[in-house]
């Protein structure tokens, strides 16, 4: 683990880099029914019993609608430049359609947080969709799976977000969208919960329809952007581009050329999957078409064409490392990782890194600095980390000790020193760091399948800079 003291990396950052913390409405903001709030899917998934793990709800959350000024506050004194936050959209538009009545309630609530932010020097980067489809398109057409009624509506949404806040000069389209996918309608354990798994969602097909939501992300961004380009950008003087996930494969056995192959397949399934389709070829990865064949949707050479460049920057969420070692068998239907195993420890028996208190998540700023290299030697376009954190072990009922979080300290001196080092030595240019989270929030880590959940309603400023 990487954690040369900072002084050896002081001045690498950009003068005019960002850093701050980054939340997700249905999270934080609570008044889920609250001044003309339409439901989403998360609400519903939510108020769905057995969906959540301990029963819980966003309905208050950590009342961040209620709190907006208190945070800015917050956040200031902490001495951060920017907030990234995402807008509901059924609280923009309840019933979410192109046709369907603006809620005026609702932009002012996101009008008063950018004024409240720019007034206390904070630059707002602001994400149009963070997994929370209104329930009313998901009723009417199925949401994501329906393209073509999909991607007027959000086009709309769009539209009236750039009009009503004109003041932001940083967007981003969609949150994370292969996590959608998978956790929505591979895995069913987040909202819409559409899998095979009858044990656990009463529809869906695990083998195609994450392919086919991806898709729809994928030209619905694109669509956007092109919106933003033509008629707004040159007036707003901002830029506009989409945040993807992905952590960093490293192979089991480094001498292994079967597991290199497997670290970079996994690599090209989590991530080239939506890149390079964004940045490179304008095309998925040829190890995804290998394996998925006709499952995997297909470009036309319009949305092709939309697709590639659309993106102004790569927005970046990463968090950890996990080994990955090849399969000799055929993939399964329902495979979504490129056929490979992964492991916690490699052929030698050397972990992926410190434990925190969610079992996937464990420190490991080296492969964060590995990771920020290939994608800058893969695509070469400007690099925002829009997310990146951990949780603590014990957090949940906190002793003096685990207040001291010197674990927590550690994690961000391996990685927002990677940065620095990436930055200065390897030349990756990267524009800004936000932690994840600003404060206690609800499920980030609390769906069905977890083992614990950040449900406290306490405020709480954490994971500073």
């Amino acid at each position: 683990m990487d954690l040369t003291p900072v002084q050896d990396v002081k001045g690498a950052l950009r003068n005019d880099f960002f850093h701050g913390y980054a939340t997700a409405a249905p999270q934080v903001e609570g008044a889920w029914n609250k001044d003309g709030k339409g439901p989403s899917i998360w609400d519903t998934f939510g108020h769905t019993p057995g969906k959540v793990k301990d029963n819980s709800t966003a309905d208050d959350a950590v009342r961040a609608y209620d709190f907006y000024r208190e945070d800015v506050a917050l956040m200031k004194s902490y001495g951060v430049n920017a907030y990234r936050f995402s807008l509901s959209w059924s609280r923009i538009i309840p019933l979410g359609g192109a046709e369907d009545p603006v809620n005026e309630q609702g932009i002012k609530f996101y009008q008063d947080l950018v004024d409240e932010l720019l007034k206390n020097g904070i630059t707002p980067f602001v994400t149009l969709f963070h997994w929370d489809v209104p329930q009313a398109l998901e009723d009417r057409y199925g949401g994501m799976l329906n393209q073509e009624k999909f991607v007027p509506d959000f086009v709309r949404y769009a539209r009236v977000c750039f009009e009503s806040l004109p003041r932001v000069r940083h967007w981003i389209t969609f949150n994370e969208p292969g996590v959608y996918s998978l956790a929505g309608y591979a895995a069913g354990v987040h909202a819409p919960a559409r899998s095979s798994f009858r044990d656990l969602n009463e529809e869906g097909d695990s083998s195609t329809e994450p392919f086919i939501v991806s898709h729809t992300e994928l030209v619905a961004h694109g669509h956007v952007s092109k919106l933003y380009r033509e008629e707004f950008k040159e007036q707003q003087q901002g830029t506009i581009g989409i945040t993807l996930h992905g952590n960093w494969s490293e192979p089991y056995d480094e001498e292994d050329p079967r597991d290199q192959e497997a670290a970079e397949r996994a690599r090209e399934f989590e991530i080239a999957w939506f890149a390079d389709p964004l940045y490179k070829t304008g095309d998925y990865p040829a190890s995804m078409r290998a394996q998925l064949g006709d499952r995997l949707p297909r470009f036309t050479p319009e949305e092709s064409k939309l697709v590639l460049g659309s993106s102004e920057f790569y927005g970046m969420n990463s968090y950890t490392t996990f080994f990955v070692q090849h399969k000799d068998t055929p993939p399964d239907i329902n495979d979504h990782k490129g056929n490979v195993h992964i492991h916690d420890t490699n052929s030698k028996g050397v972990s992926r890194g410190e434990e925190s208190d969610t079992a996937w998540l464990r420190m490991a700023p080296g492969g964060f600095r590995k990771l920020l290299n290939w994608i800058w030697n893969r695509y070469h376009v400007p690099i925002y980390i829009t997310e990146n954190g951990t949780t603590a072990k014990g957090e949940t009922a906190p002793t003096p000790e685990v207040l001291n979080d010197q674990f927590r300290i550690r994690f961000f001196e391996g990685y927002v020193g990677g940065i620095a080092r990436a930055v200065k030595e390897d030349g990756v240019d990267i524009r800004s760091y936000f932690a994840w989270t600003f404060t206690d929030n609800w499920g980030k880590f609390s769906t069905i399948n977890s083992s614990r959940s950040v449900t406290d309603k306490h405020r709480m400023g954490c994971w500073l800079l």
